[in-house]
């Protein structure tokens, strides 16, 4: 019996939506894999890979942890009722435990809660990465562009210092 064939352009699984500007602005210290609470077309949409991470960020309400400006927008292909708003804020699946050490890292040390991006697991599941974040000054962002030209410089002259 032949499996259904697959249709083009959806993830199954893998990077479904990522904030890559976040480890440029921030210093990234503990990092927490987290559930997404989504609806049907939420969920196609993100398949498709049409979310916005870049100024999304993640906080404490109720004693339960949300993720906020997330933009993924409205599934083209489905009814024609709009089943939701695309940056509503949605709940993060996460243990009590997990909620309390970032709602005290935020309080404490005045960190941010970024979300890294946004994957599907081996089992299909969407998931969240989080990370506790510090902002950097702009002369931190400055030293990090320089030490990183200069180790893409230095692999340079290794890989051809062997040519000659």
């Amino acid at each position: 019996m032949a499996s259904p064939p697959k249709k083009k352009g959806l993830i199954s699984h893998g990077i479904a939506a990522q904030n890559r500007k976040a480890r440029y602005d921030y210093k990234i210290g503990e990092t927490i894999e987290a559930g997404l609470q989504l609806v049907g077309p939420e969920v196609k949409s993100l398949r498709a890979g049409r979310a916005t991470l870049s100024e999304a960020w993640a906080g404490e309400r109720d004693g339960e942890m949300w993720l906020f400006n997330c933009y993924i927008p409205e599934w083209q292909a489905g009814s024609f009722v709009s089943h939701f708003e695309p940056r509503r804020p949605r709940k993060l699946l996460v243990h009590r435990k997990q909620v309390e050490s970032l709602a005290g890292a935020m309080s404490r040390e005045g960190a941010t809660i970024v979300p890294l991006d946004i994957h599907f697991n081996e089992r299909g599941l969407a998931k969240i990465l989080l990370g506790v974040a510090e902002g950097k000054k702009q002369h931190d962002k400055r030293a990090a562009i320089a030490e990183r030209d200069w180790q893409r410089d230095k692999s340079r002259m290794m890989r051809n210092k062997g040519r000659e």
